[in-house]
This record gives structure tokens, C-alpha cells and sequence, in this order.
């Protein structure tokens, strides 16, 4: 699907909150869209797909509070599609299930211009999935209903036909209905409907905030009223919300719910937030660094001009593994010229991305650390060697410090460093202030200096006060406590996977 010459809309369906739960179409349109225009119930992360140069337009749709009434949205997608943009339309679910997306097609015709519908994943099935009710099942209905809860149902020209719902249909699932609870228990009840019926109230469905009330039509409504549920909401009647205690699966997540600030460069934070995510935070991405190429090629460019006259090609991150080769394409070489060296690689991530490019690594030290790697290097006879070190302009000077006291020629070259990240610091502030962070991760010393750096030296201490912090490393944690932090969790495997198993086992045992 690429760019249209004249305007061109896409309805696509968000999915209901759950980031991984849109579609590939849906995803190619966000990637390829001029303008976007969002609603509240669509992930956050999924903006982050949009290209550099489009448009986003947030217009609200959030129980009453709307930034811009449908009609007014309607205008707007006319608007943008006039002035020949492909115009991706996002619609929290599907849209058209409740979504108001018919109405935005007739516009569309109406205005002759052309448009797509991408559906999605309604939260009138994914909220149940999530929690472990199946809308139907074999051994106790073959029939489902999904009705709106925004109707009131006392109204006399209702078009919602009760009696035929409560009797005539198994599974019954109204969204947007926690407002109406209580008027549509009554009316069930009113219709014919057991009070004694299962029922079920979803809250934030699919997402680390989803939240589950279970019981019968007797007393849901008091039960949501104690736990605080709101909107947005969806409601669950019928005898299969019963397999919900044995099938419920996403709320048995070690992290569900946890709210984790993720610090590292985004384009290494994926790894990270994925597996966070799967086991039920909530990552909020606020990096702290950007990697930056090294401010003249010339080093390097003269070193891998000279490969020949090294014995060994250190790396100490992926990111040096990544700049080293990229630089190493550019000059019309590729792993052929590497072919005589040996390699050593600090920890396994950067071991794998060696591998990747077809180096296995002849040293990966026990611990992923520079002095680790020294440690290795003491069974090595290096006195004479010539030693490539290409890595971050910021790293510690101990490794080829020590080499060199082996007798080794180490030419250190910087291939990449870090800036500071402060575009989202007024976020981040207003998160910490308002007790929406339960944790912050730490993957590296530049990742602490500048996560300090963003926070008011004055509040520093409250806004840190009821924050868990998680560091990669000693390293990592030694520069935390010098700069004021408390570290609650320390990996005891240097890795990101060994960061994520020391968060969960720390919640696990608290």
C-alpha cells in the first residue's frame, strides 16, 4: 500500500488497547499516512509507527469529554483528504462495531472521496478473551449479543428489544455500559432475566490496567460500586462468565498492572518493553539517550584499512557491534575481512549480534563486565598483539588500561556516543508527581546521569521517594546511589533478561 496521489481515507480499527493486537492493515496504514486522527481509546504505542513528517490529530471520543464533537471530526477528515493526504482515520476496537464508523463512510461518499474500512479487534471480544470468558461454548451457549450500554434503557423509544435479550440470547455483552449498570440489571431482571445469572465487568481490557469484577445480576452493581470501576468499561451477562475462574490467565501476570519506566535509547528499547509486556506491565517509554554516530569516520575508516595488523577485535555493547559493521559495509568490506582476527565480546547480547553477522566470539567472560573481559585475557598471550577496541566515546577506561599493562597495542576508537534525550521531560515530571510510575529501569550509567538530569534537583528526593529503581548491573547501580538514587533491584545477570527475571522475582516475593 503506498502513497495515494489523490486523497484517500483509511477507517481503521485500533484494536482495544492491547498495542499487539493490531492487524498488519492496520499497521501499514498508521506507517503510510499523511495525517492521523486518533481517538482515546487507541494504544499510545501505535503512534509511534506514524511517519516522522505526519500529522497527528488527537479528537477526544473519551465517555462525554470529546476534544471535538462527530461532526466536527467528520469536517476534519473531509478537510485533510481535500488536500490530497492519505488520511488514516484510528478508531479505538472495531469501527464498525459502536464505532460511528458508518457514519464517517456516508460522509465519505457523500464527498466523493475514496476511502478503506480496516477492521479491527473489537473489545467485545478481545475484554472477554483477556479475562477468561469465551462468549460461547458448547456446553452452555451458541448464542451472543453485543449491545449498547450508552442507551438508557428506561427511555420509551428504545430500540433495544429486553425481553427477546433476556430470554432468547446466552451470552450477552454490552460495551460502554458501566454507567447503565444498574438500570440495565433491572431491566434484564424486569424481562425475565435470573437474578442469579453470572456477570462480569471489564475494565481496560487487554491492557496492564484491565481490571475484572465478577458475580451474578443480584449484586454486580454493588460490587463494581466497592472496587471503583469507571469507564471505559464493557459488561459481561451469561452462564460462561462461570469458566472465568478457571480459565482467567492474563490477570495471573507477575506485573500486571505494574507501571515501569523504560529509560533506554528507543531504538534499543524494544526487546525491554516487549518483554515487560508480556508479562504485564505497563512500559512508559521515556528514553533518556539517543546513540549518535562518532563525529568523524577517520578513525575507524583508517583502522579498517589496516585490519590486516590486528590479532583481536574487541566489543563491549551491541552498539559498537552495530556502528562497526555498518561502517565496514560502507567501505565496500564485508565479514571476509575479519576472517584472520580473534573476537571477544562482553556479555551475550553482544555475542549474539556478532554471530549475526557471521563472528562467533572466541571470549565471552562469565560476568559482562570490563574487568571480566580482563579477567579472560589473563589466559590469552597478548604482549606484542594489536588490539581493536571500537566502542562508546563515554566508556570506562579500565579494559584497555589493563591490556596495555599485558603488553597489548589496544587502539581505542570511538564508533558511537550518547546525548541526552529531553523531549519528554515535562511528561515524565507530571508522571512521577501524580503517582503514575511504580518502577524505574536502568540499563546503563548515561541512562542514570540523564534521568537525573531531567528531574527538578529541588523534588528530586519526593518524586524518586515511592519509586522502585532496577539497575542492569553494578556498574549501573554504583552510579545510581552516587547520584542520590535508592537501587531496590540489581540484576545478578547482566543482561536485560536477567533485568526483567530480578523485577519479577522482586514483586514476587513483595
Amino acid at each position: 500500500m503506498g502513497k495515494q496521489q489523490n486523497g484517500m481515507v483509511y477507517l481503521v480499527g485500533a484494536g482495544p488497547g492491547d498495542p499487539g493486537l493490531l492487524t498488519v492493515k492496520g499497521l501499514e496504514c498508521i506507517r503510510n499516512a499523511d495525517v492521523i486522527i486518533y481517538d482515546y481509546l487507541a494504544a499510545p504505542a501505535l503512534l509511534q509507527h506514524a511517519g516522522e513528517d505526519a500529522e497527528l490529530i488527537y479528537v477526544g471520543k473519551k465517555g462525554g469529554d470529546h476534544t471535538l464533537s462527530q461532526e466536527g471530526i467528520n469536517e476534519l477528515i473531509v478537510e485533510k483528504a481535500l488536500q490530497h493526504r492519505v488520511v488514516t482515520r484510528l478508531k479505538g476496537g472495531d469501527p464498525f462495531i459502536f464505532g460511528r464508523g458508518g457514519e464517517e463512510a456516508e460522509v465519505l461518499i457523500d464527498a466523493g472521496i475514496p476511502f478503506e474500512i480496516v477492521p479491527g479487534v473489537t473489545s467485545a471480544i478481545a475484554a472477554p478473551a483477556y479475562a477468561g470468558i469465551p462468549l460461547t461454548h458448547r456446553q452452555y451457549t451458541s448464542t451472543v449479543a453485543f449491545v449498547t450500554g450508552h442507551e438508557d434503557p428506561t427511555k420509551e423509544d428504545s430500540s433495544i428489544d429486553w425481553k427477546s435479550l433476556a430470554c432468547g440470547i446466552g451470552t450477552l455483552v454490552f460495551l460502554m455500559g458501566v454507567k447503565n449498570l444498574p438500570k440495565i440489571v433491572g431491566k434484564l431482571i424486569d424481562n425475565g432475566k435470573s437474578a442469579a445469572t453470572p456477570a462480569a465487568v471489564i475494565r481496560w481490557g487487554t491492557t496492564a490496567s484491565q481490571q475484572t469484577v465478577s458475580g451474578t445480576l443480584e449484586d454486580i452493581v454493588e460490587r463494581v460500586r466497592e472496587a471503583g470501576l469507571k469507564a471505559p468499561a464493557i459488561v459481561v451477562v451469561g452462564d460462561v462468565v462461570q469458566l472465568r475462574e478457571r480459565m482467567r490467565w492474563f490477570e495471573k501476570r507477575p506485573l500486571l498492572g505494574k507501571r515501569i519506566v523504560v529509560t533506554r535509547a528507543r531504538a534499543q528499547a524494544s526487546d525491554l518493553i516487549r518483554t515487560l509486556s508480556d508479562l504485564g506491565a505497563q512500559c512508559l517509554e521515556f528514553p533518556t539517550i539517543r546513540v549518535l554516530p562518532p563525529d568523524d569516520w577517520q578513525p575507524l575508516d583508517e583502522a579498517i584499512q589496516r585490519l590486516a595488523e590486528y590479532s583481536w577485535l574487541i566489543f563491549t555493547s551491541v552498539n559498537g557491534v552495530r556502528q562497526f559493521f555498518d561502517r565496514l559495509f560502507f567501505l565496500g568490506k564485508d565479514v571476509r575481512a575479519l576472517h584472520h582476527l580473534n573476537t571477544a565480546a562482553i556479555g551475550p547480547a553482544t555475542a549474539a549480534e556478532l554471530l549475526a553477522r557471521g563472528l562467533k566470539s572466541d571470549i565471552v567472560p562469565e560476568n559482562y563486565r570490563a574487568e571480566s573481559v580482563v579477567a579472560a585475557f589473563e589466559a590469552v598471550p597478548v604482549d606484542g598483539s594489536r588490539i581493536l577496541l571500537p566502542r562508546a566515546e563515554e566508556a570506562r577506561p579500565v579494559l584497555p588500561d589493563e591490556l596495555r599493562k599485558m603488553g597489548a597495542r589496544v587502539d581505542e576508537i570511538t564508533v558511537y556516543h550518547t546525548v541526552p534525550v529531553t523531549d519528554h521531560s515535562a511528561e515524565l515530571v507530571d508522571a512521577l508527581r501524580n503517582g503514575e510510575v511504580d518502577l524505574v529501569t536502568f540499563t546503563s550509567s548515561s541512562t542514570v546521569r540523564n534521568f537525573k538530569s531531567l528531574l527538578p534537583e529541588a523534588q528530586f528526593e519526593e518524586l524518586m521517594r515511592p519509586v522502585t529503581v532496577a539497575s542492569i548491573g553494578p556498574i549501573t547501580s554504583d552510579t545510581a546511589r552516587k547520584l542520590g538514587f535508592t537501587v531496590h533491584i540489581s540484576a545478578e545477570t547482566y543482561t536485560i533478561d536477567g533485568l526483567v527475571e530480578a523485577i519479577a522475582r522482586h514483586y514476587a516475593s513483595g
